[in-house]
């Protein structure tokens, strides 16, 4: 709020001498000028979320088979009913380099790449936005994984590491290191010493090398030279002030949850993902479910099976049903997300949703053929970023020769419909395409990302 006596005014430029190294902080109100509110406004932080769900869904219970506005939920879904306004159902997109290669799916899903035997990653889209927001908040992104591996890489190709206990994620967005910052940065300068002197005698084992091992070699200087910038990043944030937690979200975020109680371990993540952007403690933030071969299971409502076995259900119709009734519950976590989002003001008062792009989705479409075409995605939010939603966008209906999805008598899908999942109907409707959209909404200045070949008009 600001007053028309503004003694407590900080200068930015002050404020980062003060500290002794020039490195950005986030807009805040105490720096922004008496009649400066509205162009404050108008440069709120742009943010993007992304969520995975491994295995793909049950896609006779998920497709929509209707395009345009005037669409159907289908019954998986249906939760996001409500949210009709602010999302956009996408169907049709595949990413080529992951075609035939089902363990890929979760590596590509964000990087568009190509992972043969031999092909090392690309930078994910996550990170590209990254590279762009890092100057300006605490932690470039946020990565999360309740099973397996996060969904970030490096420019690299580099896997970066994730977190999965709610309570640490709480701490290290949060609350002040343990034995107070001088300690914490006389461990960080000491770990980037041992990383300097790992990097210069890398260097020199390197001249002794073959080819083979120059490149494993080069895998890990990566990792040692991306360890170092998070290390001297964090050594330059010590003196930057915490923001302020209300006892609220405090008591809904910082937590331990049994591994029996799905639905309040989702929501607790989505909670903090809400509290980091809010806070512009980070403007980049990713979710993984699960990795495709262990996601978990879901005893609350009556799931025993892990994802990835129902997801291979042979036809059995209760795993099928089961199946189903996890896509439904999993959508569910992702609806009260955009509702979070939709509740939470950030600093222009409007919802954080306008300013938040979130993709819900899964690198494969129909687990159980491993059939990684016509991927399930969701787009939401992002509408003061340009965003318009409330269609139904279908890269099936464009396609040259398509004849419309298989109904039976009853009017739902028949099997025939995972042809679809298998085999891409319209061969130039990359998913990288999107990644390029939310990439430039989020002022990544390029016209290319991944295997992108055009820009999907939103």
């Amino acid at each position: 709020m600001n007053y028309l006596s503004q003694p407590w005014l900080l200068n930015r430029r002050h404020a980062l001498k003060a500290l002794g190294s020039f490195i950005s902080l986030p807009m805040l109100e105490c720096m922004v000028p008496l009649r400066a509110a509205e162009k404050a406004a108008a440069i709120a932080p742009k943010r993007s979320a992304f969520i995975y769900l491994a295995n793909g869904v049950h896609s006779l219970n998920y497709q929509i088979t209707k395009e345009g506005r005037d669409y159907q939920f289908s019954r998986s879904l249906k939760p996001l009913e409500k949210h009709r306004a602010v999302i956009t159902p996408i169907s049709g997109l595949h990413h080529p380099g992951s075609l035939g290669h089902h363990h890929n799916c979760i590596s590509v899903w964000l990087t568009g790449g190509k992972l043969g035997p031999s092909d090392r990653n690309t930078i994910s889209v996550d990170q590209k936005m990254a590279e762009l927001t890092a100057p300006h908040t605490r932690y470039p992104s946020m990565e999360v994984a309740l099973t397996g591996e996060s969904l970030a890489w490096t420019a690299d190709g580099v896997r970066l590491p994730s977190l999965r206990r709610c309570s640490e994620m709480f701490a290290s967005l949060f609350e002040e290191p343990k034995g107070g910052k001088t300690a914490q940065r006389r461990a960080l300068r000491r770990k980037g010493s041992v990383l300097d002197a790992n990097l210069a005698e890398a260097r020199r084992l390197e001249q002794k090398m073959g080819a083979a091992d120059k490149g494993r070699m080069e895998q890990y200087l990566t990792s040692v030279r991306e360890a170092e910038i998070r290390t001297r990043r964090a050594d330059a944030w010590l003196d930057t002030p915490l923001p302020a937690i209300s006892d609220a979200d405090r008591k809904r975020t910082n937590r331990d949850i049994a591994a029996t109680l799905a639905g309040d371990y989702f929501r607790t993540v989505y909670d903090l993902m809400v509290l980091a952007f809010q806070t512009d403690v980070t403007r980049v933030a990713t979710f993984s479910l699960g990795g495709e071969g262990d996601a978990f299971a879901i005893p609350e409502i009556g799931i025993t099976e892990s994802r990835h076995q129902l997801s291979h259900h042979g036809g059995d119709a209760g795993y099928m049903e089961k199946l189903t009734n996890y896509d439904t519950f999993a959508i569910e976590q992702f609806s009260y997300f955009l509702t979070r989002l939709t509740e939470t003001k950030d600093l222009n008062g409007k919802p954080l949703l306008g300013s938040t792009m979130a993709l819900f989705g899964s690198g494969m479409c129909y687990g159980h053929s491993h059939g990684n075409a016509n991927l399930p995605l969701v787009l939401a939010g992002g509408s003061d970023l340009g965003l318009k939603h409330g269609t139904h966008l279908d890269f099936n209906k464009s396609a040259k020769g398509f004849q419309g999805y298989t109904l039976g008598p009853d009017g739902t899908l028949t099997t025939a419909h995972y042809q679809l999942c298998s085999r891409p109907v319209n061969a130039d409707a990359h998913m990288s395409n999107l990644l390029l959209l939310m990439a430039q909404r989020m002022g990544v200045e390029t016209d290319k990302f991944g295997d992108s070949n055009k820009i999907i008009t939103l």
